[in-house]
C-alpha cells in the first residue's frame, strides 16, 4: 500500500515537471519573437524593480546590522573583531543577498504573478487572448520572466551595498571597532569574482521565481479558491526550488570562479 502510494507521488510528480518543462520551452519558443511589447516590459521593471526597493532596503539594512551584531561578539572572544567587515561582506556578496533578494522577490512579486494570472484564467481573459490571435506566453509570461531576470541582479547589488552599511553602522558605530581595519580586510578578502557568482545566482533565481510562479497561474483551476491555492503553491514550491538550487549553484559556481 505504502510501496503504491510513493509510486503515485512519483508518478505525479514526473508529470507536473513534465508539464513545467513544456511551459518553460514556451518561455524560450517565444521570448526572441517580435513584436516587443515595450510598455508591457516597463511596467514589469516597475512593479518588480522601482516597488520591491523600499522592501529590499529595510530587509537588507537590519540583516546586514543583525550579522555584524553577532559575528562582533562571537570575534571578540578571539580578538578578531576587525573580521567583521570581510565576513559580513563574503556572506552577503556570495550567498545571503541573492537568496534573501529572492525571497522577498518571491513574497512580494511571485504571489502577486500567480494571483494575476490564476484571476485571468478563471475569468477566461487567457482564453479572450488566445481567440484575438494574442500568444498568451508572449504577452503575460515573457515580459514578467524577463523583467525578474533583469530586476533580481539589479537588486541584489541594492542589497549587497545597504547591507554592508548596515554592518558597518553596528562594527563601527557600536561595537567600536577601527574603521580602517574593518574596511581594508573587507577589500582584501572580497574579490569581484564573489560578487560576479552572486550576480549569477540572482539571474538564475529571478528566472525561477517568475516561472514557477507564472505556472502556477497559468494553470489555475477552481475559481476564487484556485486561485488562493495557485497563490500558495507559487510561493512554497518557488522558495524550496530557489533554496535547493542555490545548493548545486554555489558549488558550481565556486569549482567555476576558483579555477
Amino acid at each position: 500500500m505504502h510501496l503504491e502510494s510513493l509510486k503515485l507521488v512519483l508518478w505525479n510528480l514526473a508529470a507536473e515537471l513534465g508539464t513545467f518543462t513544456g511551459f518553460a520551452k514556451n518561455f524560450f519558443a517565444w521570448v526572441h519573437k517580435k513584436p516587443f511589447r515595450l510598455p508591457l516590459f516597463l511596467r514589469q521593471f516597475n512593479t518588480i524593480g522601482v516597488d520591491s526597493t523600499p522592501i529590499i532596503l529595510l530587509v537588507s539594512l537590519f540583516t546586514g546590522a543583525v550579522f555584524a551584531l553577532q559575528t562582533g561578539y562571537a570575534f571578540r572572544l578571539f580578538n578578531a573583531e576587525t573580521m567583521v567587515g570581510s565576513t559580513v561582506g563574503l556572506s552577503l556578496t556570495r550567498e545571503i543577498a541573492p537568496v534573501f533578494t529572492a525571497l522577498m522577490m518571491i513574497a512580494r512579486m511571485g504571489s502577486s504573478m500567480a494571483a494575476e494570472l490564476g484571476t485571468m484564467r478563471v475569468t477566461e481573459q487567457i482564453d479572450a487572448l488566445e481567440s484575438m490571435a494574442v500568444n498568451p506566453y508572449h504577452y503575460l509570461v515573457v515580459p514578467r520572466v524577463v523583467a525578474s531576470m533583469i530586476m533580481a541582479p539589479l537588486l541584489t547589488v541594492v542589497f549587497n551595498f545597504v547591507g554592508y552599511m548596515g554592518s558597518y553602522f553596528v562594527g563601527v558605530g557600536l561595537l567600536d571597532i577601527p574603521e580602517g581595519p574593518f574596511i581594508a580586510k573587507t577589500e582584501h578578502y572580497v574579490e569581484l569574482d564573489d560578487v560576479y557568482g552572486g550576480l549569477v545566482k540572482a539571474v538564475i533565481f529571478g528566472f525561477l521565481m517568475a516561472m514557477i510562479s507564472c505556472y502556477q497561474g497559468y494553470k489555475t483551476k477552481g475559481g476564487a479558491e484556485g486561485v488562493g491555492k495557485a497563490t500558495t503553491r507559487a510561493v512554497v514550491y518557488a522558495s524550496v526550488t530557489i533554496l535547493v538550487v542555490d545548493y548545486f549553484l554555489t558549488q558550481w559556481i565556486l569549482e567555476i570562479f576558483k579555477n
